[in-house]
């Protein structure tokens, strides 16, 4: 048996020193030393051997078992290295190859509305509020003076989850929650998605974003709504933009009052922007009725207050000149590439 072992330890040592790839040295690996491999079946026969020649067999075998596998882990290593050489020498790279071109993503044109519009408020010292767009009625309505007869309230022009929770129609919900948990002042806008049930066409869609804007403190007056409107239109829509105030009803503002701009392309002379008139309505404001303040829990004989909103859709459009609101949901590169 002496003989047999040793015959298999000069024959793998040959065939390890004459092997070419990992491949082979793998194979030749489970040929020697794997569980049926030739020196694992001379020590599954020392069972006949006397017990004095086991020791000997088993030490001898131990021997060149461990030479063995310290020749294979030495070819192995000369291997990888020689693969490697090979694969550097035929895998060059040309750094000044032209590489692929890689497509720019943009931000899209409300996206980019709103972060302007954040910007100038947070400017003027107003916070960012946020709120839930599946909305409780109670914020959604009653407590923006809008009580269950009011016509806002029908199925038909709200999209009603339960009778007692509706997917918001404004963001005034979140002023609504900001003035029940915050003491004034207050100074805030309330940026985000509403639902309406509007069918869709070039200037109205069921689902659109808005930003809101609210101030209440001690003395505020419709003077401090106008100045800040104006400011935030020179802002974003230009410096010789003006504006003025057509009376309105809303039911959560009083007086409430709808603001135009002058047309930022014609500079109010009339173009089909516009429609002739010079001016473009831009969005809905006035003070906070008392009602609710008092819904709020804000004392109304204490503090005013004022509120403003407006269709970031509107915006963009008049913003970058855009006459159908449904390209802006349709995500055609083509268009979006533009902005």
């Amino acid at each position: 048996m002496k003989e047999e072992i040793a015959k298999i330890g000069e024959n793998s040592k040959n065939e390890i020193n004459s092997c070419k790839d990992l491949k082979q040295l793998s194979d030749l690996k489970v040929k020697y030393l794997g569980k049926k491999g030739e020196l694992t079946v001379v020590l599954r026969g020392m069972g006949s051997l006397s017990p004095e020649e086991r020791p000997v067999i088993g030490s001898l075998v131990n021997q060149v078992r461990d030479e063995l596998n310290e020749l294979f882990d030495k070819k192995e290593k000369e291997l990888k290295q020689e693969e490697l050489k090979k694969r550097l020498e035929t895998e060059n790279i040309d750094v000044t190859e032209p590489s692929k071109k890689i497509e720019l993503g943009s931000l899209h044109p409300i996206t980019q509305v709103i972060g302007e519009v954040e910007e100038i408020f947070l400017g003027m010292g107003y916070e960012i509020a946020d709120g839930p767009e599946v909305e409780k009625a109670i914020y959604n309505f009653d407590k923006l003076n809008t009580p269950p007869d009011h016509p806002a309230r029908d199925v038909q022009d709200t999209f009603y989850i339960t009778d007692d929770i509706v997917l918001r129609s404004q963001t005034s919900p979140v002023q609504a929650r900001v003035m029940e948990n915050q003491k004034p002042p207050i100074k805030i806008i309330c940026p985000g998605k509403v639902y309406r049930s509007d069918s869709i066409d070039a200037t109205h869609s069921p689902v659109f974003h808005q930003i809101e804007g609210l101030v209440v403190d001690k003395n505020i007056s419709m003077t401090d709504l106008k100045g800040t409107l104006e400011m935030f239109a020179k802002k974003c829509l230009g410096e010789k933009t003006k504006i003025r105030f057509r009376p309105h009803h809303f039911p959560f503002t009083e007086p409430s009052a709808e603001a135009d701009v002058s047309c930022f392309v014609c500079g109010g002379k009339g173009c089909k922007v516009c429609k002739g008139e010079g001016w473009i309505e831009l969005l809905g404001c006035g003070m906070v009725h008392p009602n609710v303040l008092r819904n709020c829990g804000i004392d109304p004989e204490e503090y005013s207050g004022f509120a403003f909103g407006f269709g970031v859709e509107r915006i963009a459009m008049a913003k970058f000149g855009i006459e159908d609101m449904r390209l802006l949901f349709e995500n055609d590169v083509r268009f979006l590439k533009q902005f």
